[in-house]
């Protein structure tokens, strides 16, 4: 039976044009028990559209693990590396995973105290807030009014040693209910958004890509990132701006020599764009926190250079540079208007092209309000493909 796709329901702050092609609900099919033929076309769906929801599904641990290592059957570990964040204490990451003790792949995230799950005796699960990781916060009066922001925008990805997974798997268990809240950018720009309580927000990397103009398509194209050795460590004393869009330049990054023990060939240097298996498109993904260095190609011969960027390539090593750069690219594609902000219901499956999206976190819980999702992704047995040489004879 081949499978069903309808469009996911768009918010009233998204733009329909800007979401055509962006996510679609899969009805009619067990996403624990597909046959080959459906995974198939659950692969060939996910690669066209993003992000897949599969509505009252039941899974098991076991089950949302194989689901994600058949989108890439080479791949083992979990995305940052079994049991690596847990122990790795200064790592940012280190307070919001729990590992499921017989499925290491799969980690149990979430809000409030749980106890006596999946072999876990009790488990005390913290919602990452922008209070722990923001220079500057929202103000408690604000917040009891419903005022909350983005926490970081983000791949998947361990960005040291290990590929970035190709899909991230999220299934909601508990989900708890409550008011709607009000994402404020608080960069100037006046932009809010309506999300609702613990929604996980995504933006569309191809979309981040279509809407740049011509001159940063060019440098886009032609630009890889040189990403800081063991990231979440590096980042951990540094403060995010209030757009959850990367860090301040404040200078409070680890320095490399505190850094743990790192070797230069493990350092992950990745193209800005990365390009779609299925449809040749090409997607804008930087996770901006933990970019260290680019490296810009120049101008191929013929191409025009009138209005270019770096035409005779450059490494640019100033962190402030390579920030400030990275913002004015990716900070267009989170606006209201193009973000979707999934509103979860118990038992919800979204299936993500972790190598297509950028999503993060979002909002706050009360200490008494238990949450509790399980996310699955696997370090890929290969690294994302860059730009063709036809895209960059076509983009530069």
């Amino acid at each position: 039976m081949a499978i069903e796709l309808t469009t996911l329901p768009l918010p009233a702050s998204a733009d329909p044009s800007k979401f055509a092609n962006f996510g679609r609900e899969v009805k009619g099919v067990d996403p624990g028990n597909l046959t080959p033929e459906q995974f198939e076309e659950v692969k060939d769906a996910l690669y066209k559209h993003d992000a897949l929801l599969f509505r009252n599904a039941q899974l098991s641990p076991e089950q949302q693990y194989a689901l994600t290592k058949a989108f890439d059957p080479a791949s083992e570990s979990y995305g940052h590396g079994n049991h690596k964040t847990g122990s790795t204490k200064k790592s940012i990451l280190h307070p919001d995973l729990k590992t499921i003790p017989r499925v290491p792949q799969v980690q149990l995230i979430g809000n409030g105290l749980v106890t006596n799950y999946e072999g876990l005796e009790s488990a005390q699960l913290k919602h990452p807030s922008h209070h722990t990781f923001h220079k500057t916060q929202v103000s408690p009066e604000d917040e009891a009014n419903g005022v909350t922001r983005f926490y970081r925008w983000h791949i998947d990805a361990a960005l040291y040693d290990l590929s970035p997974p190709r899909v991230t798997t999220l299934y909601g268990i508990k989900v708890p209910k409550g008011e709607h809240q009000v994402v404020r950018y608080d960069d100037g720009t006046g932009d809010e958004l309506p999300v609702p309580l613990g929604t996980t927000a995504f933006v569309s990397g191809r979309t981040m890509f279509d809407i740049l103009p011509s001159e940063l398509k060019s440098f886009a194209v032609r630009t890889k990132v040189r990403y800081a050795p063991h990231p979440y460590v590096w980042m951990a004393p540094a403060r995010a701006l209030p757009t959850g869009l990367g860090i301040e330049n404040d200078g409070l990054e680890l320095p490399l020599n505190e850094v743990p023990e790192w070797s230069e060939d493990k350092i992950m240097t990745l193209p800005i764009l990365w390009k779609n298996p299925v449809t040749g498109e090409l997607h804008f993904q930087v996770h901006p926190c933990g970019a260290h260095e680019l490296l810009v190609d120049p101008i191929p011969a013929g191409a025009k250079r009138e209005g270019a960027l770096y035409p005779d390539g450059a490494h640019i090593k100033d962190l402030k540079e390579v920030r400030s750069l990275l913002y004015k690219m990716q900070r267009p594609a989170i606006a209201p208007q193009l973000v979707y902000p999934h509103d979860w219901e118990e038992r919800d499956l979204v299936l993500f092209h972790n190598r297509g999206v950028l999503h993060t976190v979002v909002g706050a819980f009360k200490p008494d309000q238990v949450r509790a999702f399980h996310q699955c992704n696997l370090a890929a047995s290969d690294i994302p493909k860059g730009p063709s040489e036809e895209d960059v004879k076509r983009w530069a």
